[in-house]
């Protein structure tokens, strides 16, 4: 089991990540643009720099929603390896079974 306050940590940066989304990309869009002048760009990359470092969602750490275990983390299922092992034992996951031949 993971620390809590690691897995409170990584809910923060997902809750920041989510709420400056919008922000993030309009001021990326603005960096991108090869029309505008140097001047603009360059107020866009500081308006960037000032935003929250955990604002940005390469920050988030993928977690086991049972455990908090940050590796062997399935995206589709939203659970580790273990847990994953676990609970399709006990067919808690639909749609998986134990397999044998």
């Amino acid at each position: 089991m993971a620390k809590k306050s690691a897995i409170e940590k990584n809910e923060h940066r997902r809750k920041l990540a989510k709420r400056y989304a919008k922000k993030r990309a309009a001021l990326k869009a603005l960096i991108h643009d090869r029309e505008l002048p140097p001047e603009d760009r360059f107020s866009a990359v500081m308006k960037l720099d000032a935003l929250p470092k955990n604002a940005s969602p390469i920050r988030v750490r993928n977690r086991c929603q049972v455990t908090g275990r940050p590796r062997a983390f399935y995206r589709k299922f939203r659970i580790s390896r273990i847990a994953l092992r676990d609970m399709a034992s006990l067919g808690l996951v639909p749609g998986v079974v134990k397999s044998s031949w």
